[in-house]
């Protein structure tokens, strides 16, 4: 099998790895041979993924319920004093419902 990508060619046979080929620097146009490292299993996390993955340990530390939220709400349930906004209810569900529609799969697609 034969590969082409940028006027470099090379040949693969079935079940063999590629030869090792310069890199080109595709602002120049100039090839540099590039080190060839050995499969030391190093992982390198970058800081996007070192901050998802510490917002998702502080998500697993926080409670999944608001305990407070819940003694107000109750309390104000009780008390009779609690007001749905069906507005604002309707709006949600819109919201929600626009929300997964764009999910693959998602209905409205």
């Amino acid at each position: 099998m034969s590969n082409k990508i940028n006027d470099l060619t090379t040949s693969l046979t079935p079940g063999r790895s590629a030869p090792v080929v310069p890199a080109r620097d595709v602002t120049t146009g100039s090839t540099q041979a590039q080190p060839q490292t050995a499969g030391t299993g190093e992982v390198h996390i970058t800081d996007t993924a070192s901050q998802l993955a510490s917002l998702e340990q502080s998500l697993r530390d926080s409670p999944a319920v608001d305990s407070a939220r819940v003694a107000q709400l109750q309390s104000a349930i009780e008390q009779g004093t609690y007001k749905v906004d069906p507005e604002k209810v309707a709006t949600g569900l819109m919201q929600m419902e626009h929300a997964l529609a764009q999910l693959p799969g998602g209905k409205g697609k």
